[in-house]
This record gives structure tokens, C-alpha cells and sequence, in this order.
């Protein structure tokens, strides 16, 4: 006779998951306006602010909020005035950001059956960014390559979180909207999500939060 046996194995032992643009959204409505109103296309401040010697330095804990606004605004002044090019960086640095309702729900809830980590390309002040947000009980923990001095996609940073959250790589679950980081995931064996709305999410999670697997019939 063959004996049912309930599984009970988790799918995967830590979730892994991207913060801009998966929990924190922008809001750059102001920086838009800003650019219609100088006559730049949407978009070109973001565009300089993570330009060639500006995203890379910033996401590494190279420069200052600071030191980061005066890059950004140099590199638009060879198209608007100083001060409109650094009005715009000085938006583009404060832009309110919200989170997703669904996403934090979604990532809550799987912290109930398995650890979550945030893993970002960060800034050197975003502790002091996600303080304003209720974050409690979202995740264990943040690696923020600011802090440790390595960025997605670097397997070198997804190595470290997946350390962090006491799972070998090929038990994780990454989620991020970049697909070159995507990418370097999977090729560390993880299982990916490139993430485009909360549904996507849902559905990756979906294996865990449903909880055990019925019994296999003979």
C-alpha cells in the first residue's frame, strides 16, 4: 500500500527583493513640470543624475546628497541656466516616494513562512529616506550596496544578501524590475521575478502563501 505523504517544504527559503520601483514608488510630477517649463524632454534630470560618473559613484557610497546634486545639475547646464539646472536636480532629490499597498501586503505576508531581504541599489542617506515610511515587519533586513560597496548586478551583492538570509542562492526567490539583475540572478540559480506590477509578485508567491501541498495519490 502507498502511504500519502503531505510536503510540507517550503518553495524556495528566503525571498530577495528590490526596493525602487517594487515597494517605493516616485512621485515626479513636479520634476516634470519643471522640465516642460524649461523646454527639456520628461525624463532628462533622471537621466543626468544617473549618468556616466554619477549612478555608479552614488549606489557605491561615493557622494553626498550633496555633491550629488551639484553633479546632477552640471550635467544639464549645458542646456538651461545654472539655477533652473539646479532647481531641477534639487527636485529630482526630493521627490515624494510612497510605497505599493499590495507589494508591502504581498511581502508581509510571505515573511510569515520564509525570511525577506531588501536588496537595493541605494544612497548613503537611505535609512533616513525609509524612516518616513511604515516599513514594520516588512523584512529582516536591507542590503544596501551603498553600504556594502557592491551593486546589482554585481553577483557579488545577491551572494551577500542570500548569505545574510541563511538560504544557499538556489533557494532564494529574487524580485527585482531591472532585467539585467534579473538575469544575474537566475544565473546563480535563483528563481526570478522581473517584476512589472504587484500581480507578478503575487503570483511568484503564491507556492508559499498557499501553504502545504496536498498529498501526492498513489
Amino acid at each position: 500500500m502507498t502511504i500519502p505523504v503531505t510536503r510540507t517544504a517550503a518553495p524556495f527559503d528566503a525571498v530577495l527583493t528590490d526596493l525602487d520601483d517594487v515597494i517605493r514608488l516616485f512621485d515626479a510630477t513636479e520634476v516634470s513640470r519643471l522640465e516642460r517649463a524649461a523646454g527639456l524632454p520628461v525624463g532628462s534630470t533622471a537621466k543626468s543624475a544617473f549618468g556616466p560618473g554619477r549612478g555608479e559613484p552614488l549606489v557605491l557610497g561615493q557622494l553626498t546628497k550633496d555633491a550629488w546634486v551639484a553633479s546632477t545639475a552640471s550635467g544639464l547646464a549645458d542646456r538651461v541656466p545654472a539655477a533652473r539646472a539646479r532647481e531641477l536636480a534639487t527636485a529630482f532629490t526630493r521627490a515624494p516616494f510612497r510605497t505599493d499597498p499590495e507589494v508591502v501586503e504581498l511581502l508581509r505576508a510571505a515573511r510569515e513562512h520564509c525570511p525577506v531581504w531588501i536588496v537595493t541599489n541605494g544612497t548613503p542617506w537611505l535609512d533616513e529616506d525609509l524612516a518616513t515610511l511604515d516599513l514594520d515587519g516588512l523584512a529582516e533586513g536591507i542590503v544596501n550596496s551603498a553600504r556594502v560597496g557592491v551593486a546589482k548586478p554585481d553577483p557579488g551583492i545577491l551572494l551577500h544578501a542570500a548569505e545574510r538570509a541563511g538560504a544557499a542562492p538556489e533557494r532564494c526567490l529574487f524580485i527585482d524590475d531591472r532585467l539585467a539583475n534579473v538575469e544575474a540572478a537566475a544565473a546563480l540559480g535563483m528563481t526570478t521575478v522581473h517584476f512589472r506590477t504587484a500581480a507578478d509578485l503575487r503570483t511568484a508567491l503564491a507556492p508559499l502563501l498557499a501553504g502545504p501541498v496536498p498529498p501526492t495519490r498513489p
